[in-house]
């Protein structure tokens, strides 16, 4: 009596594709590359969603400090306002802290025209990279 040959077992995690032709291994293919990318963008949208939620808040918290610095420099304004008021006609000591204000004003608006002007909309990294896609799938 003879014993039929047997085939080894085929490995945890790898499938026997013995028996399978190469359009049905490559549909394979295709179907779970196409499985992967759905799954990574619903991933990415998922963490997108989280992350814009937290930069919302802080967005928020932010929007609150910025208005409580206001208020802040709006009664250090009216303080120095009265403060000048015991010293020289109050009408003068508001045209005065006036005054103060609109050079300041005048020169965050240099500084940041200035720094506008420095600003290359146009993400040039990004551009020369996707002028290489073509070539790098030709194989050059």
């Amino acid at each position: 009596m003879t014993v039929p040959p047997t085939t080894p077992p085929s490995q945890p995690g790898r499938p026997d594709v013995e028996n399978v032709s190469v359009g049905e291994l490559m549909g394979n293919v295709s179907r779970d590359l196409s499985t992967l990318l759905r799954q990574e963008l619903a991933l990415a949208k998922a963490e997108l969603k989280v992350e814009a939620a937290k930069a919302g808040r802080g967005a928020g918290m932010l929007t609150g400090a910025g208005l409580a610095g206001w208020m802040v420099l709006l009664f250090l304004s009216i303080a120095l306002w009265a403060g000048l008021s015991n010293v020289m006609d109050s009408g003068w000591a508001g045209l005065i802290v006036a005054v103060l204000w609109a050079v300041i004003g005048a020169a965050l608006y240099a500084a940041g025209r200035k720094q506008l002007r420095g600003v290359n909309p146009k993400p040039e990294q990004t551009a020369d990279t996707l002028k290489q896609v073509p070539d790098a799938l030709k194989g050059h």
